[in-house]
């Protein structure tokens, strides 16, 4: 699969998935728990008041868990729940170069993605200077637009596949149905 050198590829690759790891990230516990990954590395950062040095090992966790949660789950039994189809549509979203995708979700994508990053800066401040208020506005901003983009990702799968929401899917689909 030729897939676009862009920031959401070189994730893909450093994170390491394959097909098994995302049906294994297709599990609504999977990409529902991902969304613990920006407090807890907001309180892992923040120990280093209390732990020095020491922070460095709840900031490793965090990642490691990062790393490990598309492959904690086991691959669902159902792939029609909403989170399924999110991920199923980021897969056909990374695709994009080997296939015509509706515009509109190629620009949302592309305008989300840019809102989770205007919270990228919030969000190191606040943990720089131990402000509450600004780490939440950032976690706010990076996991509001992120779980906004995983909706589109759900209309992205079913304008591609043309399976209804709702509609029973025993196996992944990132296909297109013609």
């Amino acid at each position: 699969m030729a897939r676009g050198d862009d920031i959401f590829a070189k994730a893909e690759r450093l994170m390491g998935m394959d097909d098994a790891v995302w049906r294994r990230h297709a599990n609504p516990w999977s990409g529902l728990t991902r969304f613990t990954i920006l407090p807890l590395f907001a309180v892992a950062v923040w120990s280093r008041q209390w732990l020095g040095w020491g922070a460095l090992v709840p900031v490793v966790l965090v990642i490691a868990w990062t790393w490990f949660n598309p492959r904690a789950f086991p691959p669902p039994s159902d792939y029609g729940h909403w989170v399924s189809r999110a991920v199923l549509g980021e897969r056909i979203y990374l695709e994009r170069a080997n296939r015509a995708l509706d515009p509109a979700h190629l620009r949302a994508a592309r305008t989300l993605t840019g809102l989770s990053a205007t919270g990228l800066a919030p969000f190191v401040y606040g943990l720089w200077v131990y402000d509450l208020a600004t780490t939440v506005l950032g976690i706010v901003l990076m996991a509001g637009a992120k779980a906004w983009f995983c909706d589109r990702m759900v209309w992205l799968h079913v304008d591609e596949t043309k399976i209804p929401l709702g509609a029973a899917m025993p196996q992944p689909t990132w296909e297109q149905k013609k």
